[in-house]
């Protein structure tokens, strides 16, 4: 009896034992369980609606003209300042050839009109000694007429010999006058007409130094649409340049986990191109000013009735760290999923001053003016000799 009644009491501690110890390895995973989600889970907020982006530099003509060469196709690599495409340059030529002869044409006529204010000059200076003639004369006549030596009729041709004198010298003087306000204060290169000219002459240089399409900044070609001879129009899209090597992600968070989101955040990056075993290091450099259905093509209407609550999410933009990218290309519009880490909280919600840095800046467009400048004085130069 007494060996019988000990098993069952063995096997049923040997139970309470087992549960026991199930129990407590329960309660001691959901221990560290809480104890990660308190010092870990709760200090970050991740995302896998994230895709990477980057600048879409359109290229396009800035002149009109024919296609005439395509340097340049998808996926090569293209550096800053290079030619990617030519167009026709008779017609940039020929406005230019069109503008040096009315160049050539504004001097002379200014040339042309310095020479009439001199004339007039000329004919104001004679109209005074015609008017001091006809005054003399009349200061002759009138003694006579009192002693009856002429009559009186002589008397009265001599006055208004005077008047139409000076009538005439009055209208010598105007024509002077309006002669001279097209050329005074001022020699010929620096009168307002030639300067307008050489304007003219300046703008059609530079197109004729605009039938190059160059690249703004260096990156890989895409969205190649130009063909030989096709005539393009300024600011028509010709391609697209991508620089890879200033990319970033856009990170979809739901409107729940912003709370805790600040600028300058440490975040990691899981592209699905490489997939876990690369980790891309980023920060997080500024916050969407709505979310990305106030900002779609069709934006909801909630006020129209018919309303249901959809959980919003705002793209956060996190900066990609260049020695990464470098090691591991990546491409616009890749998917990847975001995590940030949230433990720093004292950075700012929204930028919080204005930045004068740039977003982009390239000095492929600039072009020498001087020499264009050179050559509108050289026209003025060969159209000036023989001027005094």
């Amino acid at each position: 009896m007494n060996a019988n009644t000990e098993a069952p009491a063995a096997a049923s501690g040997s139970r309470r034992r087992i549960l026991v110890a199930i129990v407590l390895v329960f309660l001691l995973v959901g221990l560290l369980w809480g104890l990660y989600w308190v010092l870990v889970l709760s200090k970050r907020e991740d995302t896998d609606d994230a895709y990477v982006n980057g600048n879409k530099v359109v290229i396009s003509a800035r002149v009109a003209g024919t296609v005439v060469a395509v340097l340049a196709d998808d996926t090569q690599l293209v550096k800053a300042g290079q030619v990617l495409a030519r167009l026709d340059p008779v017609d940039a030529e020929t406005k230019l050839s069109r503008a040096a002869s009315a160049l050539a044409r504004s001097v002379r006529e200014v040339r042309q009109e310095r020479a009439m204010a001199d004339q007039y000059d000329a004919v104001v200076a004679a109209r005074r000694l015609e008017l001091s003639r006809a005054q003399a004369d009349l200061a002759r006549r009138r003694p006579l007429l009192a002693d009856e030596a002429i009559a009186p009729e002589e008397l009265r041709h001599a006055s208004d010999a005077v008047r139409i004198a000076a009538d005439a010298l009055a209208q010598a003087e105007r024509q002077a006058r309006a002669a001279h306000a097209l050329v005074d204060g001022t020699d010929v290169a620096h009168n307002p007409a030639v300067l307008e000219a050489k304007a003219a002459y300046r703008e059609a240089w530079i197109d004729a130094q605009r039938d190059r399409v160059v690249a703004p900044v260096t990156g890989y070609v895409a969205e190649r649409s130009v063909q030989l001879g096709q005539h393009v129009q300024p600011g028509e899209a010709l391609m697209t340049v991508i620089p890879l090597d200033a990319l970033w992600v856009d990170a979809n968070f739901k409107e729940v986990q912003l709370r805790d989101l600040r600028i300058g955040q440490p975040a990691s990056i899981v592209s699905d191109l490489y997939g876990g075993s690369i980790v891309f290091h980023g920060r997080v450099i500024g916050m969407s000013a709505g979310t990305g259905a106030a900002f779609a093509l069709l934006p909801p209407q909630n006020a129209s009735g018919n309303w249901i609550k959809v959980v919003q999410r705002v793209p956060v933009r996190v900066a990609i760290d260049p020695r990464d990218l470098a090691a591991h290309p990546l491409r616009v519009g890749l998917s990847a999923t975001v995590t940030v880490d949230t433990r720093d909280r004292s950075g700012a919600v929204l930028a919080p001053d204005v930045t004068d840095r740039y977003a982009g800046v390239t000095d492929v467009y600039s072009t020498d003016l001087a020499r264009a400048d050179a050559l509108a004085d050289a026209v003025i130069r060969r159209n000036l000799r023989g001027s005094h």
